[in-house]
C-alpha cells in the first residue's frame, strides 16, 4: 500500500516538473511572438505551413536531451567546441542559442556576444579580442556574432577599410586552422532569411515594446544596404568556407524548423558518446535535537505580491 502511495507521489511530482518545463518553453515562445492582432494575422498569412507547436516542443525536448549528453561528453573528454552563429539582423541566431543553452550547465556552455570594439581594441590585432573567450578543455562556447563582423557589418558600414577587409580574408582561414590544430572543434552557421521575412520581423519589433531594444540604428541601416550585405556574404562564403571549417546555411524563415534543424545538425557534427556516471545517492539529513531554527525579521522577506 505504501509502495502505491510512493509511486503516486512520484508520478505527481514528475507531472509537476513537466508542467514547469513546458511553462518555461511556453514563456520563451510567447516572448518570440508577442504580436498585435493585426501583425499576428500578417504573420500567420506569411507562414501558412508553420510547424505545429506540439510537434515542435516534442522534437525540441528530444534534441535538448541529446545536447545534455553532448555536454557531458565534452566535460568528460575535456573537449573544446566553438560554434559561430552569423546571419542578417533578426535572422534567428539568438532564438536558437536560447534553445541550445536552455537546459545546459552555464559553467560548461557559455555564450559570447561582444559589443563594438573599444578604441584600445581597435589598435590590437583583429582577432585578439576574441581569443580570451575561446574554450578551455571541457567547454563549449557559442559566439553570437564573431570575428566575421569584419566581413559583414564592418565592411558594409565602412568601419573597416578595404585593406583591412582584404587582410582579414587572407588571415581568417589560417587563424581557424590554428584553432583546429589546437584541438578546438569549430562549427560555423549562417542563418538565412528572405528580404520579406526580415521586413516582417523588423515591423514586429517596432510595434512590440518588449523587443524594441533589439532594433539599433545599425539594424535599420541593414535594410537600406540589403544588397551590399548580400554581396559581402557571398564573398565571405567563397573565401572563408574552407574544407576544415565549412559554412553551414540554416534556412531561417520558419523559426521553429530553423532551431530544430540547426540543433540536429550540430549534434551530427560532434562524435559524442554516452559517458560513465556514478550513481547518485541522496545522503541522510543530519538532525541535531539541540538546534532551534531562529525566527528571522519579517522585513528580510520579499513581499508576497503574487
Amino acid at each position: 500500500m505504501n509502495e502505491d502511495k510512493d509511486l503516486s507521489a512520484a508520478a505527481e511530482w514528475l507531472r509537476t516538473e513537466l508542467e514547469d518545463t513546458l511553462d518555461e518553453d511556453q514563456e520563451l515562445e510567447l516572448s518570440d511572438e508577442t504580436l498585435t492582432l493585426e501583425l499576428a494575422k500578417i504573420y500567420r498569412k506569411a507562414h501558412p505551413d508553420a510547424l505545429d507547436r506540439h510537434v515542435y516542443f516534442q522534437a525540441l525536448m528530444r534534441l535538448q536531451s541529446e545536447l545534455i549528453k553532448l555536454q557531458d561528453w565534452v566535460a568528460h573528454r575535456k573537449e573544446k567546441v566553438v560554434v559561430l552563429f552569423e546571419g542578417r539582423d533578426s535572422a534567428g541566431k539568438g532564438g536558437v542559442i536560447k534553445r541550445i543553452t536552455q537546459r545546459l550547465n552555464p559553467r560548461i556552455v557559455r555564450v559570447v556576444a561582444l559589443p563594438a570594439p573599444s578604441d584600445r581594441e581597435k589598435t590590437q590585432w583583429y582577432f585578439q579580442r576574441y581569443v580570451p573567450h575561446l574554450p578551455a578543455g571541457g567547454e563549449i562556447v557559442l559566439f553570437d556574432r564573431s570575428w566575421y563582423n569584419r566581413a559583414g557589418v564592418e565592411r558594409v558600414m565602412g568601419f573597416a577599410s578595404a585593406d583591412e577587409v582584404e587582410q582579414f580574408f587572407d588571415d581568417v582561414p589560417e587563424f581557424e586552422r590554428m584553432l583546429l590544430r589546437s584541438g578546438i572543434r569549430l562549427v560555423k552557421y549562417w542563418f538565412s532569411i528572405t528580404d520579406e521575412e526580415q521586413q516582417l520581423r523588423f515591423m514586429m519589433r517596432i510595434r512590440d515594446p518588449m523587443k524594441q531594444w533589439k532594433l539599433s540604428p545599425m539594424d535599420l541601416q541593414s535594410r537600406v544596404r540589403w544588397e551590399q550585405y548580400t554581396k559581402a556574404k557571398e564573398e565571405m562564403f567563397a573565401r572563408t568556407s574552407i574544407p576544415e571549417a565549412p559554412w553551414y546555411i540554416v534556412e531561417g524563415n520558419d523559426k521553429r524548423r530553423a532551431r530544430l534543424n540547426c540543433i540536429d545538425h550540430l549534434l551530427q557534427q560532434i562524435p559524442y558518446e554516452p559517458v560513465p556516471h556514478e550513481e547518485i545517492a541522496l545522503p541522510d539529513r543530519v538532525f541535531n535535537p539541540e538546534y532551534e531554527r531562529a525566527t528571522l525579521p519579517s522585513e528580510l522577506y520579499v513581499p508576497r505580491k503574487y
